[in-house]
Formats: structure tokens, C-alpha cells, sequence
């Protein structure tokens, strides 16, 4: 599972055998979070507080962006590193 970006010491991961709904996952030390796209909402797993606010904050300019790359992720195609 690639990591696409680095928000904060948060690893942003896609795994290319994920499902519906559209998320991505955050990893930060021994934390593990997924995060539903379109609504920025925890759908398991948690991170610190402070490592949440900014992935959120990150993530609400990108939602078009993370949604394709999540898609290119299912399909297997190659991903490239977000900004």
C-alpha cells in the first residue's frame, strides 16, 4: 500500500483491494484511521486529536483528488504523490 502523503508525520495510504465507501487511511505510529472522503468522519480506528484536525484540514481542499485517487487504487493503476 503506497503512501501518497505525509500530512503532519500522518502517512496517507490507499490499499488496492479496498471497497465502497470512498476513504483513505492514516497511519501515525501505532495509530490506524480510515476516513470517509466526503464527509471527513472516522469510519474505524482512531488518531490523536491534533493528527486528526490537520488530516481533515488537509483532506477537505483534496476531496476530488483523494476520491480519484481512491478509485485509481481499486483499479490498480499506478498513484501518484499528493500535494
Amino acid at each position: 500500500m503506497p503512501t501518497v502523503a505525509v500530512v503532519d508525520g500522518v502517512k496517507i495510504k490507499f490499499y488496492p483491494n479496498d471497497h465502497p465507501p470512498p476513504h483513505f487511511h492514516a497511519e501515525f505510529g501505532e495509530h490506524r484511521a480510515s476516513i470517509h472522503i466526503q464527509t471527513l468522519k472516522l469510519l474505524r480506528g482512531r488518531l490523536p486529536e491534533n493528527k486528526r484536525r490537520a488530516v481533515v484540514e488537509w483532506a477537505s481542499e483534496r476531496k476530488d483528488l483523494l476520491t480519484d485517487t481512491f478509485v485509481r487504487a481499486i483499479e490498480k493503476l499506478p498513484l501518484e504523490p499528493l500535494r
